[in-house]
């Protein structure tokens, strides 16, 4: 088991370097469209070869980012206990919840606190975890099932737009440019939501159930 120091009470652990063979990795996301807002999660598992074992994702309703964040990592925490895993290395793009979990902030909100808990005690129930801060850049696929997670709770619609290739260019030589928006459906219109087309431009409408 991890040992734990009492000169730091608001840490979890003493973190070790280097993990055992077998350990689980979880890229972990949470967001909330105005903070407070629709909040949502989304989790990727992977094993310590990094082949995908889980994608996990839930819409957590009227939400902060730092509550969605900490159910993101509890959800990573829950699915490694459940399946019987001892090692755990969590990846988040949250500074502020990697820095509470080692113990460099403290955690004065009072939900928060709560979140907390529930990830103490879940992480006193592993032999290993490590826990470590990268840029939301760096994690896509996590943030992209939050998101999802966030526009089925709202009831929201993707268009996704495909581009033509230009009637000079051989069209083997082109691959298709897709971007997608999320939109909504009014007096039924689709109206989008986070950018504009130009008039004419061709499109594919994706229903998310």
């Amino acid at each position: 088991m991890p040992s734990y120091s009492s000169s730091r009470p608001a840490g979890l652990f003493t973190e070790r370097e280097n993990p055992p063979e077998l350990h689980l990795i979880a890229y972990s996301d949470g967001g909330a469209r105005g903070n407070p807002g629709p909040a949502g999660y989304g989790v990727v598992i992977q094993d310590q070869a990094g082949r995908k074992l889980a994608a996990l994702s839930e819409y957590l309703g009227h939400q902060t980012n730092n509550v969605a964040e900490y159910q993101g990592l509890i959800a990573a925490l829950e699915y490694a206990t459940a399946h019987g895993h001892k090692a755990l290395k969590v990846i988040s793009d949250s500074e502020l919840l990697v820095c509470q979990i080692k113990g460099i902030y403290k955690v004065k909100n009072a939900a928060l606190q709560d979140l907390h808990g529930r990830a103490k005690e879940l992480i006193t129930q592993l032999d290993w975890f490590s826990i470590g801060h990268v840029l939301r850049g760096k994690n896509q696929e996590a943030d992209e099932l939050a998101n999802a997670a966030m526009d089925k709770g709202m009831g929201r619609t993707s268009v996704s737009v495909a581009r033509a290739p230009s009637p000079v260019t051989r069209p083997e030589a082109v691959s298709t440019i897709r971007k997608e928006f999320n939109g909504i459906v009014r007096e039924g219109k689709i109206e989008l939501l986070d950018g504009s087309l130009a008039e004419g431009t061709q499109v594919q409408v994706r229903v998310k159930s």
